[in-house]
């Protein structure tokens, strides 16, 4: 497979349009005061499986051919991604599987089950995820669709920007970063429809790799995680970074106290549901006020599958 291009966001949008929601924007006057900008919410967490992560996942899956779908997929993810891809296989009618590190969020792991995929656990580490689905691939011959480095998810991802794109102009989009698949998606919305639009990529302190990696010019990979964000610990992709910094993509870094505030924020007076890893891009544009003042921002609200009791707790 080749890089993702404008084109193949297009083709995914044409694609996906048959299963996944056209999701609705939403806008709040009083965060707006307190943000001092005129911010335009992309309600992915109103998405089918409640996360942006099905339209990438959708997009690998009706693009196989009929011998590839027999075969079925396979996949690893600490929660969104893997419902994204049991729900397209279980539409499509194949078999899916999904190698999920211990100590994921419980809630996230039901629902991948709910959905139909056969769960494989293994070590709370990258290599451990990536070693066991090689081998589920070699047994089954299944079809890897990687949560972050396939060019056909990065492009089902883009397709979000590209329908904020299309209802209104924007000097800004912030969305969150973990992987990147879902901010190269954006990039690339963002070069085919909009260039003058700034992309800045909002990621929690306790997993800064993308920052880390964006300022050295190379992969930051060696890191271990520590954040709320249980949806963004995972490594910088290397072709998400290649594309990121071929955007010129800047990265926002903030910390859990201040993501926090910011999903209370969007709870209390917007009324929707949303989980950290998605609540960090409001976090982002709260914590630099400076930069966004009196310009059009979107906000991806990339997902809202919340652990209730943590978040009681916390």
């Amino acid at each position: 497979m080749t890089d993702p291009g404008f084109d193949d966001v297009l083709a995914a949008a044409a694609r996906i349009a048959p299963h996944a929601h056209v999701t609705p924007v939403l806008t709040s006057r009083t965060i707006d005061a307190l943000a001092g900008c005129d911010l335009h919410f992309k309600a992915e967490h109103l998405q089918r499986i409640g996360a942006f992560k099905f339209r990438g996942a959708c997009n690998a899956v009706w693009s196989l051919d009929e011998d590839g779908a027999r075969r079925g997929v396979v996949t690893h993810s600490s929660g969104n991604h893997g419902a994204a891809l049991a729900l397209a296989a279980s539409n499509r009618g194949i078999a899916c599987h999904v190698v999920v590190p211990e100590g994921a969020v419980p809630g996230k792991l039901a629902a991948i089950a709910a959905y139909g995929a056969v769960l494989h656990r293994c070590e709370p580490t990258i290599e451990a995820r990536e070693a066991m689905c090689a081998q589920l691939q070699q047994s089954l011959g299944a079809r890897l669709v990687h949560p972050y480095t396939d060019p056909l998810v990065i492009a089902g991802q883009g397709t979000a920007a590209l329908e904020l794109l299309a209802t209104r102009a924007l000097d800004a989009i912030v969305v969150p970063v973990g992987g990147g698949g879902l901010a190269a998606g954006t990039a690339l919305a963002i070069a085919g429809v909009s260039p003058s639009t700034q992309l800045y990529l909002a990621e929690p302190a306790g997993a800064a790799e993308t920052a880390a990696s964006l300022e050295r010019g190379a992969r930051v990979t060696a890191f271990t995680p520590d954040t709320v964000c249980d949806g963004l610990r995972g490594t910088l992709g290397a072709i998400n970074f290649d594309m990121l910094r071929a955007h010129g993509a800047r990265a926002l870094v903030v910390d859990d106290a201040a993501t926090l505030a910011a999903m209370r924020l969007v709870w209390t007076r917007m009324k929707q549901l949303v989980e950290p890893s998605s609540a960090v891009a409001l976090a982002a544009v709260l914590a630099n006020p400076d930069l966004f003042a009196e310009r059009r921002v979107g906000i991806v609200l990339s997902g809202g599958n919340v652990d209730i009791e943590a978040m009681v707790r916390a």
